[in-house]
């Protein structure tokens, strides 16, 4: 019985089979695609270029600006220095003065009246 019962068994027994182990590749997907990471891109780069092209701006509008204050003074003074040469030269041009001028130098003056070169001119 003990042959019959190793015979039956060994045909009973079948030895286990091996399997193969299929491997199953999980495709994650990523939190951001690769068209939105482009988008994303493309509006991070336009954006850097917009605030470097505002920054560039307002510099040279504010050298602009220092240049004109600069010659906004030169023009001040510049009309602060003729207005003094005009009181000067009206001044110098006083016909007391001009016929005090004359007398010292030894010429003789006709006609009393002196008359100013600038209002014969117009």
């Amino acid at each position: 019985m003990s042959a019959n019962h190793a015979r039956k068994w060994q045909e009973s027994y079948t030895p286990p089979v091996r399997k193969k182990q299929v491997t199953v590749r999980v495709h994650r997907q990523g939190w951001i695609t690769k068209g939105e990471k482009l988008l994303y891109s493309i509006v991070a780069a336009c954006t850097i270029l917009g605030g470097i092209y505002t920054v560039n701006y307002a510099s040279s509008t504010d050298s602009v600006n220092r240049e004109l204050q600069s010659v906004e003074s030169k023009v001040k003074q510049q009309k602060s220095e003729n207005n003094d040469l005009t009181y000067e030269v009206k001044e110098l041009s006083r016909p007391e003065r001009i016929t005090k001028i004359a007398k010292e130098n030894g010429l003789k003056i006709q006609d009393a009246k002196v008359k100013q070169a600038e209002l014969l001119d117009k």
